[in-house]
Parts: structure tokens; C-alpha cells; sequence
């Protein structure tokens, strides 16, 4: 059963609360003084308070009731505070909503209204409560992934991706060949690189070739090596091709779907046997390679259209790592973007703001190139417009902010509910809303809050 804390020197107040809150399976505990009161919190088990503005009776300016308020916040920051105040206290308590106080009502007041926003108070606390403990558990979690195995630096903070880091650590261990899919720029070299060093191969080299960037005439010495003059322009040494290279270790296929066909053979044959010749040799080299490919294709679909072989998707593809893009792991947005500042650096409310509000189709890449440029143009702090984002500046063809006007629509506060667990004082602040604003917004709409 919640329990809420009263301070108030009347005690008629407390015990019509008492009684009022008693009839709704909440508990009350009274002090009389802010001293006791903050005495009372110190002992913990309070999920509200309710605090009046004076506490002398010779005394109406309501400076005991902000300097009360102050020392909740300085001690319980996530303490929800109800202030009780009378006309002549307004001001204050509005100056005060403003530094964080839940809502204020005045004397006398209504049950109704007073019920409505204490159960309001009392479900939003419950879910900060829960919200820490997961936070709590994945902080934990995370952090036991990080001694116990080599993570290579990546920041991440979205459950999307832990769970596909979580799957490459998993993946790692055997000799299964692992295709990593998702669009350009979302990190699938640094997962290739996760897998790599904590295999059982990770004494060994890791070796990346962009597929892509390779010209079609030199595939086969690329991948395999070639002997002195085995094509124009060899020159008189040999060269050692790719798997050479990564004999021992890992070798990163990047951009596997632009592999030609003639390619593809060659490349399914050594899968197969472990064997090859280098180009203008007929002398067959062996080597035992652990195969990470990468592509932002959609290989079954290339598969039907007769551009890519099936066998050699079902020898690349023993188990497939399926990297989301950016904008559907916004937990990752904030933590990356700040890794990419230089140290020192800052960003504004509004900055952050804009950062969450992008859709990022370029996804890691371009997050880490808009941070990187803003901080070159910008002072110590970033705000929004360094950033050069259509979400910041309004500007640019599919500008979209999600709001109309300055309010968020319906679908930006449905997504940011959503992030955010249906906390609601959380989702106000990625909204740039007051909880307030919010309530009236969700009430407009006919969106639940929870």
C-alpha cells in the first residue's frame, strides 16, 4: 500500500487527508514540522509528499514552504511533492512547479481533483521505482559483458542492441560462419570485430576486404594472391591474397552481396575445402580461416532474381546477426553521440532533442559525421542548429519534426511513450514538454498514460 507523507503544523489538514486517503487503500503518515517531516523521509518507505507553504503562525510568505521544498529535492530528487497552498501563495508555488514540484493545490481543496493527481503521482513513482530496478539490472548485466569479454569499445544502450551483441558473443565461440545483415553505416565491421576477438581464433589476424570496392579483374588475386606477372600490371613479387593474410584468424567479407559471379565460385570452392591456388599458380595453398561477411543486401531476394548463389548464402550464412538500423534502437542515439564529442563538450536540451528527433538514414555513420562537424563549428556547448539536422533547422526536403506547430503529434508522443516505458516525466523531456503539458495532450488525443 503507498504511503504519503503530510507536513502540515494544522492538524485537521492531516486528518481529513487521513480519512480521504484511507478510503482509497493509501496509507498517511503527518508531521507537523519540516524538521520531523524531513526526519520521517530520511526513514524511507514515503511515495509522496504533501507539504504546506507555512508552518509559524505569524508567518505568510511562504519562504518556510520553499525553503522545505528544496531540501526534499536537494536529499530525494525523485521524491513526487503536492504543494498546499493558499492564494497568496500562488506565485511561489508555480515558481516552484516549475523547479519541480509534482502540481499545487489550494485550500480548501477539491477530493477529487486532489485524488486524481495523488494516484497520478503515486502510478508515475511506481514506475520510476521499476524503471531503476531494470535500469539497475541491465547496468549489471552490461557490466558483467564488459569484464568477461572484449567489447572493442562499443558504446550501446538500447535493448536491440544488446540483444544482437549478446547473440555475436554467443556466435563467437563455435566455427560457424556468421552473416551480419543491416544497412550501411550501422556498425557491422565492429561487431565483426566483437565476434573475431572473442573466438577462439582471436590470437590470430582479422582481416577486412570491402567486396564492393574491389574491381571485378582483380577479385581472385585480391582474395586468393597471385603469383609475379600472373595478370598485367603484378609486378615481379608475389602477391598473398586475403586469406593468406587471415590464415590463422578471421576474414571480414564486407559488402558480400557485390561479389560477381565468378567470384562467388571461387570464393563457395575455399569455403568448402579450405584449399586455393593463387592466380597464375596451379600449386593448391590450404588455410583455416573463421568466414564473418557483411552485407546491406537482401541476399534472398538477389537469390531469386539469379544475381547471388544460394549455396554460397547457406555457407556464408550459418547463423545471421540482423543489425537494426539507428532510428530503431534510440536508446543508442545520446550515448553514441556523446562518445563522438570531443572531451569537454557538451550538448544543449535542445541539441539532444534534435539528435532524438532524427531519423539518422544514415544511421551510426552519419550521427557520428553531424556530432563531429557541429563540434568544429561550435563553441564548448552544441546547440541545435550546429547540427545542420532538418529536425533542428526545419529546413530540408522531409523535414520532419513529428509535431504540428511547436506540439507534438500523436505518433511523436506514442513513439516517445514507448522508448520510454510509459514514463511519463521522461517522455515529456525528450518532448520538451512539461509532465503538465503532457497530461493535457495525452487527455486531447484519448491516449492512455499507462
Amino acid at each position: 500500500m503507498p504511503t504519503v507523507l503530510v507536513i502540515d503544523d494544522n492538524p485537521s489538514v492531516a486528518t481529513a487527508l487521513d480519512v480521504l486517503f484511507s478510503l482509497h487503500d493509501i496509507d498517511t503518515v503527518a508531521a507537523d514540522t519540516p524538521e520531523v517531516g524531513l526526519a520521517l523521509l530520511a526513514r524511507g518507505g514515503i511515495d509522496l509528499v504533501i507539504q504546506d507553504m507555512n508552518f509559524r503562525a505569524d508567518t505568510t510568505s511562504g519562504e518556510e514552504g520553499v525553503a522545505l521544498f528544496r531540501q526534499i529535492r536537494g536529499q530525494h530528487p525523485d521524491m513526487p511533492v503536492i504543494l498546499l497552498t493558499a492564494w497568496t501563495h500562488l506565485e511561489s508555488a508555480v515558481d516552484l512547479v516549475r523547479a519541480g514540484a509534482a502540481d499545487y493545490v489550494g485550500k480548501p481543496w477539491d477530493d477529487h481533483k486532489l485524488l486524481a493527481s495523488v494516484n497520478n503521482l503515486l502510478e508515475l513513482s511506481e514506475a520510476h521505482r521499476e524503471l531503476a530496478a531494470r535500469t539497475g539490472e541491465e547496468r549489471s548485466r552490461r557490466a558483467m559483458l564488459a569484464r568477461q569479454h572484449d567489447l572493442r569499445g562499443l558504446v550501446y544502450d538500447d535493448a536491440a542492441s544488446e540483444a544482437v551483441l549478446t547473440l555475436a558473443l554467443q556466435v563467437a565461440r563455435s566455427e560457424l560462419p556468421v552473416l551480419i545483415s543491416g544497412p550501411n553505416g550501422a556498425g557491422k565491421e565492429k561487431y565483426a570485430e566483437i565476434i573475431h576477438h572473442n573466438s577462439a581464433v582471436k590470437a590470430g589476424p582479422f582481416v577486412a576486404v570491402n567486396c564492393g570496392a574491389l574491381p571485378s579483374e582483380l577479385i581472385e588475386a585480391e582474395l586468393f594472391g597471385a603469383e609475379p606477372g600472373a595478370y598485367t600490371g603484378a609486378g615481379n613479387k608475389a602477391r598473398t591474397g586475403k586469406f593468406e593474410a587471415a590464415d590463422g584468424g578471421t576474414l571480414f567479407l564486407d559488402e558480400i552481396g557485390t561479389l560477381p559471379p565468378a567470384g562467388q565460385v571461387k570464393l563457395l570452392r575455399v569455403l568448402e575445402t579450405g584449399r586455393f591456388q593463387r592466380l597464375g599458380s596451379h600449386a593448391e595453398r590450404s588455410v583455416k580461416v573463421r568466414v564473418v561477411s557483411a552485407t546491406n543486401a537482401d541476399l534472398p531476394m538477389m537469390i531469386g532474381e539469379g544475381q547471388f548463389r544460394e549455396d554460397l548464402y547457406y555457407r556464408l550464412n550459418g547463423i545471421e546477426l540482423r543489425l537494426p538500423p539507428l532510428a530503431r534502437r534510440p536508446r543508442d542515439i545520446l550515448p553514441l553521440a556523446r562518445h563522438f564529442l570531443p572531451p569537454g563538450r557538451q550538448f544543449s536540451e535542445a541539441a539532444e532533442r534534435a539528435l532524438l528527433r532524427h531519423a539518422w538514414p544514415g544511421n551510426v555513420r552519419e550521427l557520428r559525421n553531424a556530432v563531429q562537424r557541429a563540434a568544429l563549428l561550435s563553441a564548448q556547448r552544441i546547440e541545435a542548429d550546429a547540427l545542420g539536422l532538418p529536425s533542428a533547422t526545419g529546413a530540408g526536403p522531409g523535414a520532419s519534426t513529428g509535431t504540428v506547430g511547436d506540439e507534438p503529434d500523436r505518433a511523436a508522443i506514442e513513439a516517445a511513450l514507448q522508448r520510454h516505458h510509459g514514463v511519463l516525466s521522461q517522455a515529456a523531456a525528450e518532448l520538451g514538454l512539461s509532465r503538465q503539458a503532457l497530461y493535457r495532450r495525452l487527455d486531447r488525443l484519448g491516449i492512455a498514460r499507462g
